[in-house]
């Protein structure tokens, strides 16, 4: 394929973009990327009234987070800008005019009023009122009016409508990369609405005019676009224009597999569902974040990738270059992802065992910080290689080697219950003799004091190494034991199996 591949992300700035967004910017990044094309961002913000402050920075900063940067858009201008619908509005009206004159458009002056009064009438007749062919010529539009009359009215400043003149009798066959080939009748469409009398133009004539002039080369978006495909196809040949080719993408599902993915499953099953935490800026609500909620952006993208599209392989880890280099839209399915969060933190664990220890110590250090705790780097480092492979996110080493960086304040009494038995005490001031008497304070070396004492002894190794670690930890979980004394040193050891003894006695 030539690399005249030009795709669009062109979101609406309503709101924190949904992860289904981002998967829709990823698989149009991914194809750019694999075919040496380009990446545009459009912001599509016809709609005022919806329009969310804070929301274009927002998408903006969730495409940087998850690596998937555009290489056109807001910020990026190049010849197709500018990026904003809003800023391009003196553009539409020129191409609505273009429609009337071919015959392929017509002014509509009904009011609101009277085509609710349509739609009541059609209701209590038990049919649906659709404005198209077969009403069309009855109605309030300049199909049914003297050319003369319907130049006065709107210069009268009359409020209209331009509505698309669907044709009848026709069956349209389109096309579609991961559908196939489609066939709609003209027949059940409506005339949309193109362009408004207050100069703004609707989604349907702004997007395809802005995909023409921004010379795309493939519309790559989710499938709540299906219904619009027909209208747009049938615009782009109203025009005279090559049509890009439309690949529609499955939608994400709930966990539970029925219905969209949405804020609330993620809200009631504890997940997030937008890529960035987001502060909504009238209700002052919070909703979770997968960069907040301490995910690696590789996870997201990776876990992403795979919610509608596989590789064919086995292969379950890429790379965003392996991605890029796998990536096929015949491979998309065409039925809906069902969303599953334990595979996200599956993904998010073997990002973080994969990543380099000085950056997981660089942001836990930070976290040591907030709770006043002073830690070198190396020390840190040494930590994190002994616990990491038990944890998830980078917080999760806190809770998996927090005794590593203090002492324990209790001890979990199921534990000490069961492990301190009457004898313990001698048993721990013994063992106090045996650490203190370690020079060369290694773990290996521990380990080969402490069992040649124990097997000298002649007792059962739980009878020392649980009370052991009680002390050291406060319950019975943790690193290896001889690790851990080695890591917090003799002095520390001992000071701790004494407290524990005390405490316990």
């Amino acid at each position: 394929m030539s690399s005249n591949v030009r795709v669009r992300f062109a979101p609406s700035p309503t709101g924190p973009l949904h992860i289904g967004g981002v998967r829709t910017a990823l698989y149009n990044y991914l194809f750019a990327k694999k075919h040496g094309g380009d990446f545009i961002l459009r912001i599509e913000d016809t709609d005022q009234n919806r329009y969310v402050e804070g929301a274009e920075k927002y998408i903006i900063d969730s495409l940087n987070w998850c690596n998937i940067p555009y290489d056109e858009g807001p910020g990026k201008e190049k010849d197709c800008g500018p990026y904003r619908q809003s800023e391009r509005k003196s553009l539409y009206k020129a191409y609505a005019d273009k429609l009337i004159e071919s015959g392929n458009a017509y002014y509509a002056f009904d009011s609101a009023e009277d085509l609710d009064k349509h739609r009541k009438s059609h209701e209590a007749e038990g049919k649906t009122f659709i404005y198209n062919w077969h009403n069309r010529e009855k109605l309030d539009n300049s199909l049914a009016l003297p050319e003369e009359q319907v130049k006065k009215r709107i210069e009268n400043g009359e409020h209209y409508v331009v509505r698309f003149k669907s044709p009848k009798d026709e069956i349209l066959k389109i096309s579609d990369e991961i559908r196939g080939n489609m066939e709609i009748d003209t027949n059940i469409l409506d005339d949309k609405v193109l362009y408004k009398s207050d100069g703004m133009p609707t989604y349907h004539l702004a997007n395809i005019v802005d995909d023409h002039l921004m010379k795309i080369s493939h519309v790559i978006r989710g499938e709540e676009w299906l219904p619009s495909l027909a209208l747009h196809f049938m615009l782009y040949r109203a025009f005279g224009w090559a049509a890009p080719k439309f690949a529609h993408l499955p939608l994400i599902l709930k966990p539970q597999g029925k219905g969209k993915l949405s804020k609330r499953d993620g809200d009631k099953l504890g997940f997030p569902v937008f890529p960035l935490q987001w502060k909504d800026p009238e209700s002052g609500e919070i909703s979770a974040g997968y960069r907040e909620d301490g995910y690696f952006p590789e996870a997201v993208t990776n876990m992403l990738a795979f919610l509608g599209w596989n590789p064919g392989t086995e292969q379950e880890f890429f790379s965003l270059e392996e991605l890029t280099k796998a990536f096929d839209l015949k491979r998309v399915h065409k039925g809906g992802a069902k969303f599953d969060p334990e595979k996200t933190k599956w993904f998010q664990q073997h990002y973080l065992q994969e990543a380099d220890n000085n950056f997981i110590a660089e942001q836990f250090l930070d976290i040591l910080k907030k709770k006043e705790i002073e830690a070198t780097k190396e020390y840190t480092k040494h930590v994190i290689e002994l616990v990491k492979e038990r944890a998830i996110f980078i917080e999760d080493i806190w809770e998996q080697g927090f005794y590593f960086f203090t002492s324990p304040t209790s001890y979990y009494p199921k534990n000490t219950k069961k492990a301190w038995e009457e004898d313990t005490h001698l048993l721990m001031t013994e063992l106090i003799e045996v650490i203190q008497g370690i020079e060369n304070f290694k773990a290996n070396i521990i380990a080969e004091k402490v069992k040649s004492w124990i097997t000298a002894k002649e007792i059962g190794f739980g009878k020392i190494m649980q009370p052991y670690r009680i002390s050291l930890v406060g319950s019975l979980q943790g690193a290896d034991l001889f690790e851990i004394s080695e890591a917090i040193g003799k002095h520390e050891t001992i000071a701790r199996i004494k407290k524990a003894n005390e405490t316990l006695r």
